[in-house]
Formats: C-alpha cells, structure tokens, sequence
C-alpha cells in the first residue's frame, strides 16, 4: 500500500515583517492546490536587496506569532543547515528529506519578473511546481518575463486571485 503523497508549499523570504499579504497567499495556496501545509522559510538576507531592518531571531518570533492560529503554516529557518540562502539549494534539501512529497515553491509576480536572475533557476522546476500569485503592478511584467516563456506550463501556474496591496517595504515606511 503506498503512502499519500503530502504536498507542501514552501514561500520563502525576509518576512520583514510578514504580513496579510503573505498569509493571504499562503492560505489561497493550501485551498486551490490542497496543500497539506505551508513552509515560511526565513532567510537571514535577501540576495537582491541590501539588508533586513529586523534582525532574524525576531522575524522568526514575529512570524510565529502571527501565524499561530494557522497550523498549517511552519515557520522555519534552513541556512544555516543547509549553509546556502539560494532557493534551489533548499529545494533540493526539502525534496530529499520530505519523502514521498511534492513541493510547490510559493512566489508573487515581482519574483517571476527576475527569477531568470535566481540561481539555477532553470533547475528549480525540475524538483518543484512553481505557483506565481498575482501581484499589482507586476502581471503584465510577469507574463513576458523571459522565466514564464522558458518554464513549461505544467510546472508553473499562474494564480490571479483577490490580493492585498501590501508589501514588506511599504509596512517599514510606516
């Protein structure tokens, strides 16, 4: 008898700070791709952006915190097991120790529109499906990118679904 495969999403990013917009998608996630939970993995530092304004240790509290009351959701740091910050590294980590799963590596459209630019990105979606969720103003952006032309369709699916127009960097202006 086989085991049912889970399948887990996993967003990943500073979270600084988390917000309804994360829990959003991550919640959108669960429902329209019936996944078992969703993995925040904490990065210390964000290869594209100069520097987190809250430390680490309290973005992990802070997001624990505030996703207490959604189970499904784990918060967790790997850099410093799997000694990378690259997403590719930790997919291809999680895909190893998760057995018998099926990964979906969460991002907005702002992501899509550099994620030629990731490491080894023409690799992620061999050992992932990609879900790109909407995010204004980036569609149209998303949608040319050079990523979306060359990822086949049955490995990235694009989620257009009721947002909140909030960001990290618009909340650290506050």
């Amino acid at each position: 008898m086989s085991k049912k495969i889970k399948k887990i999403g996993i967003l990943g990013g500073t979270f600084d700070p988390c917000h309804l917009g994360h829990l959003k998608i991550s919640k959108e996630a669960k429902i329209k791709f019936k996944l078992t939970k969703v993995i925040w993995a904490i990065t210390k530092k964000n290869p594209f952006k100069k520097r987190s304004n809250i430390n680490l240790e309290n973005r992990i509290k802070n997001s624990k915190k505030f996703t207490k009351k959604h189970k499904f959701i784990q918060i967790k740091y790997f850099e410093k097991l799997i000694k990378s910050n690259k997403t590719f590294d930790l997919i291809k980590y999680l895909k190893e120790k998760l057995d018998n799963s099926e990964l979906y590596l969460i991002i907005g459209a702002d992501n899509l529109v550099t994620f030629h630019k990731w490491n080894k990105w023409r690799n992620i979606p061999q050992k992932c499906k990609i879900l790109v969720f909407d995010r204004y103003p980036y569609k149209s952006k998303a949608l040319k990118s050079l990523a979306f032309k060359h990822i086949n369709k049955e490995k990235l699916k694009f989620v257009n679904f009721k947002k909140v127009n909030i960001s990290s960097s618009q909340l650290r202006k506050i």
